[in-house]
């Protein structure tokens, strides 16, 4: 998981498996808090969740600013990278 198309397949697997989030709602201009309908709660397991599968620790301020899920998948393709 390297490239920004494999980041956003996982992530788009968590969403919709994980959250139970119809899968034509999910997109990359998708916000994760208002069209998706994440909360706080939310957020949080979906960082452990990213953690688990990308094996390396996320800083929990780089998510603080991360509101769509093309945030997310930067986020992470800097981290993986």
């Amino acid at each position: 998981m390297k490239t920004a198309a494999e980041i956003y397949d996982v992530l788009h697997g968590i969403l919709e498996n994980d959250f139970e989030i119809d899968p034509a709602d999910i997109n990359l201009e998708a916000n994760l808090y208002q069209d998706l309908d994440l909360d706080s709660i939310d957020a949080v397991d979906l960082v452990v969740k990213l953690r688990e599968i990308t094996g390396k620790k996320i800083d929990p301020d780089a998510f603080k600013q991360v509101r769509t899920v093309q945030n997310v998948v930067s986020e992470i393709e800097k981290l993986v990278n």
